[in-house]
């Protein structure tokens, strides 16, 4: 269930001494960021603050995370399971969220594949207004919308074709080129895969 201001008295407290386990989750490629635990005022301090707030064990006390790194995770949405006795967040990370500078506390595992297209878009993004000889991707910045709009066209039609002659590897290479010019193309518009699953969400439901 979805947990507002209404309804955190329902979570079952009283399972773990008041404190519930809480995974939190990066809201764009679900990449799983950190785990700790939330009490009632933690979980009602987040949905008011719209920063994470945890219970730490150690210090006894109510902890934002990134009150001191000012690595924060802004809240995008928090929920609990069905048996009400543990809580995941989604949120956008910050910077990094372990404490050791790695974006993941579980960072020596390999990320699922729909995460590092999560991944690759945030390094796409990042490279809006960088110097045009630094990489391929600030190149194709630089040189404006409509020639990324033509790269995403080109790489259509050599994906159309592989497919039509059921060259499988080249249907693979030409699949990765198009995706990456899509995503090129999208952050050039000030759009992002969000937006797009948004719409495909939206059809879902219909």
């Amino acid at each position: 269930m979805l947990i507002n201001k209404d309804n955190v008295s329902e979570l079952a407290w009283h399972k773990m001494d008041e404190l519930l386990p809480c995974i939190v989750q990066h809201a764009v490629s679900g990449k799983v960021l950190m785990q700790g635990f939330m009490n009632a005022e933690a979980v009602l301090k987040t949905l008011d603050s719209g920063k994470v707030t945890f219970f730490s064990r150690s210090k006894q006390r109510l902890w934002t995370k990134g009150e001191t790194s000012n690595h924060t995770l802004t809240l995008v949405e928090i929920s609990a399971d069905c048996d009400a006795d543990s809580i995941l967040v989604l949120a956008h990370p910050n910077g990094p969220t372990c404490h050791t500078g790695s974006e993941t506390c579980w960072s020596a595992s390999q990320s699922a594949d729909l995460s590092f297209i999560g991944e690759l878009e945030q390094i796409i993004a990042s490279r809006k207004g960088a110097d045009p000889d630094s990489s391929y991707t600030a190149s194709l910045y630089a040189k404006g919308i409509k020639r990324i709009a033509q790269k995403v066209g080109e790489e259509g039609v050599e994906t159309a074709l592989a497919a039509t002659v059921k060259d499988l590897n080249e249907l693979k290479n030409e699949s990765a080129d198009l995706l990456y010019h899509l995503i090129v193309l999208l952050q050039a518009s000030d759009l992002t895969l969000s937006d797009v699953v948004g719409v495909l969400r939206a059809r879902h439901k219909k």
